[in-house]
């Protein structure tokens, strides 16, 4: 059965964070609000809850991760940018998009995407989620929930609960939310591709 926090959306409440981090630092899966509906995420190294991860979602072995960062100085540890992609990204967050990168050495192989090495990175616009990243002190894996047969994002708490509770270690209530995903944009092979059109605008990008 899952632990349901309701959390304040404006001032999470540093007891229920400091909670969420201890969960998720024990292996545990989570559901947690982002400024693009509900995410699902785990510690970046644990596999067994990634597998877990895989499973609720019904994930093919392509798909591409992301890493939930709390801001961008955590980018260049994790993905390789230049300076062109570095200051679009930056004028763009925290935001409801997913950039698409080279991954560096220090994203777990099984993070990345088999073929091209690629990793996403995501600064959200929550308060929720950047008070847990703050705690944590290393991004989250994460991936939009959006369940199999599904597409859109999850966006109703109560909702989730039902579908989830006996899957998932921990499911935050942060208000309801879109059902938007992030906006997808790729930048890993030097251009700007919009990958998957979602709530953030694109005309920065195209």
């Amino acid at each position: 059965m899952s632990q349901f926090f309701y959390v304040h959306p404006d001032n999470p409440q540093a007891r229920l964070v400091k909670q969420t981090c201890e969960l998720v630092r024990q292996g545990q899966v989570i559901v947690y609000p982002t400024d693009s509906g509900y995410a699902i995420g785990c510690q970046l190294e644990d596999k067994k809850a990634l597998d877990q991860i895989c499973q609720i979602r019904d994930i093919p072995k392509d798909h591409n991760f992301t890493l939930m960062c709390r801001d961008m100085s955590e980018l260049s540890i994790y993905a390789r940018v230049n300076n062109t992609a570095f200051r679009q990204i930056k004028n763009n967050t925290p935001g409801p998009y997913t950039f698409i990168l080279k991954a560096t050495k220090e994203v777990p192989k099984r993070l990345q995407n088999p073929k091209k090495r690629t990793i996403g990175i995501r600064v959200p616009d929550n308060n929720i989620a950047l008070a847990i990243l703050e705690e944590l002190g290393e991004p989250l894996m994460s991936t939009t929930l959006i369940l199999p047969n599904a597409d859109i994002a999850e966006s109703d708490p109560d909702e989730i609960r039902d579908k989830l509770e006996r899957r998932v270690g921990l499911i935050i209530h942060g208000g309801y939310l879109g059902e938007q995903p992030t906006t997808v944009i790729d930048m890993s092979e030097g251009d700007t591709v919009v990958r998957r059109h979602g709530s953030g605008d694109t005309q920065a990008f195209e």
